[in-house]
């Protein structure tokens, strides 16, 4: 579809300067990332924090496994 490259790069950009909370544990780092603007991005973005999830990062310079959801959005 034309314009999809542009719609991620517009969901990324907003979802890196919406509001989240940070929840450490002594295992992992949950970030809880605020719902978007629309039902559909708030969709989209959760889909995106799966994948991420499934990566297993940790947060640089600790042990600490990275997992990421949308507030509001089942896991």
């Amino acid at each position: 579809m034309p314009g999809t490259e542009d719609e991620g790069r517009t969901l990324i950009q907003t979802a890196l300067q919406s509001a989240a909370s940070l929840e450490p544990t002594n295992q992992e780092l949950l970030i809880t990332l605020s719902p978007l603007s629309s039902p559909h991005r708030s969709r989209a973005l959760a889909a995106l924090c799966e994948k991420l999830n499934r990566a297993e990062a940790c947060f640089p310079g600790t042990q600490l496994r990275m997992r990421f959801a949308v507030a509001g959005h089942p896991e």
